[in-house]
């Protein structure tokens, strides 16, 4: 049967998805669908879909089916992962092959969640499917051996959750999962710009800001220079441009940064002694979306007092992860059946 198994490792994100086939990254698209209202039918997935987001008429909606890194929309889901599968070249066979998944899931999910995600996979065609607790698959992905007697943090900051994480001995010590991240940042700047500058952004536009001049505190090396922001006065209702910075994003993100800090604090309060002397050496790993923003890393220092690593591609150390945990499908025991 090996021969008609294709193993497909999957980062399913609240803001994208990530897809590796044979070790390599063959998708990394927007988790978004367009769907025509009328008939149901899906018209775009991924970057396509993105495009047409906030520009939409009544006929056509566009749905984001994973919201604080769980399932909203169950069929939503579905579709979208099936047409992310089909954007992979799985070669030639006469019968549609078996697939065999691992998906990296939050930490804070409940059973029935997970039962979600299960049932979305083998929906799309799944046949045997583990799920993976997505601060371990970060570790994995940055080449933590996670094996270890070796207390190793993690804070993995996605699109609706970050998560907090104590890695020893193959398995999770304490974990914090918070519903502040990328998503959360962005509805802070759609406000501040409502209230600052009275001018109504979009998901989109917003997004971009925190891409372009997001900073987790004003005084960064090298701040980029002055972004220019297109919305909709509120006062006239017609569209005009505002110049931003990068301290000012840093100003209107920091209650969510705080609340972030708070709970790696907490996390860390609940560390046993003998993990908390490895973490003073090993230091805090952070990857996610979260983790390019603008220096985080020296706000988490000035914090925690503790070394503060970034990962080259924090993006996707989740998917690198649970590609190397498809490789020991049958060896690493805290895969999720």
């Amino acid at each position: 049967m090996g021969l008609f198994t294709r193993e497909i490792a999957i980062d399913l994100g609240t803001a994208n998805t990530i897809i590796l086939y044979n070790g390599k990254v063959m998708v990394d698209e927007p988790s978004i669908v367009a769907i025509e209202r009328s008939s149901g039918k899906i018209i775009a997935v991924g970057k396509k879909a993105q495009m047409m987001h906030g520009k939409t008429h009544e006929n056509i909606k566009t749905i984001r089916p994973l919201r604080g890194g769980v399932i909203a929309d169950f069929q939503a889901t579905e579709h979208m992962i099936r047409a992310m599968i089909k954007m992979i070249d799985l070669g030639k066979s006469w019968f549609p092959p078996a697939l065999k998944m691992v998906i990296g899931i939050p930490s804070g999910i409940t059973p029935v969640e997970e039962r979600a995600v299960k049932e979305s996979a083998e929906q799309a065609g799944a046949k045997e499917v583990r799920l993976l607790h997505e601060p371990m698959a970060a570790a994995l992905g940055i080449g933590i051996d996670v094996l270890e007697p070796v207390g190793n943090m993690v804070v993995d900051i996605g699109g609706g959750t970050s998560e907090i994480a104590v890695i020893a001995l193959g398995g999770i010590v304490t974990s914090k999962s918070i519903r502040i991240a990328g998503d959360e940042f962005n509805a802070d700047i759609e406000e501040y710009m409502r209230k600052q500058h009275n001018i109504q952004l979009g998901e989109r536009s917003s997004e971009n800001i925190k891409i372009e001049v997001g900073a987790a505190m004003a005084d960064i090396d090298n701040p980029p220079p002055d972004y220019a922001v297109h919305g909709r006065d509120m006062l006239t209702g017609i569209p005009k441009e505002v110049l931003v910075n990068s301290a000012e994003i840093a100003y209107c993100l920091d209650k969510s940064i705080a609340k972030i800090e708070a709970a790696i604090m907490n996390a860390l309060e609940m560390t046993p002694p003998e993990l908390s002397s490895d973490i003073f050496e090993t230091g805090i790993y952070l990857t996610g979306g979260g983790a390019l923003l603008r220096g985080l890393d020296k706000r988490l220092h000035l914090k925690t007092k503790l070394k503060v690593h970034v990962d080259e591609d924090p993006l996707r150390a989740v998917a690198r992860g649970t590609a190397i945990a498809l490789k020991n499908f049958d060896k690493f025991t805290f895969l999720i059946k």
